[in-house]
């Protein structure tokens, strides 16, 4: 399944969160903080958002830093995904 995200919307996929703690204590999925890093999947083309003309600034494949409790969670074809708002986007890292 293809995912076209509308206006200013970003899907995203969590990077792989670390599941041990520095001294080597294994944590529980419950017990994990809700991943922040992520790869873009798909990028909405922009336009006019709110009044204001918005210009996307991600591509497809980049990674991000996004707030921690941004955007909607849905599983589609077995990944979980994460829509956002380009706006909830605080970072690109390279």
């Amino acid at each position: 399944m293809e995912i076209k995200p509308l206006f200013d919307r970003v899907v995203v996929e969590a990077v792989n969160t670390e599941e041990t703690t520095k001294s080597g204590i294994v944590l529980l999925a419950k017990d994990q903080e809700k991943p922040q890093m992520a790869r873009v999947i798909a990028v909405g083309p922009g336009g006019m958002v709110d009044g204001n003309e918005v210009v996307m600034q991600l591509k497809p494949g980049d990674k991000i830093l996004y707030s921690k409790y941004a955007g909607s969670e849905f599983k589609i074809d077995g990944k979980e995904v994460t829509i956002i708002r380009q706006s909830d986007v605080l970072a690109k890292i390279d």
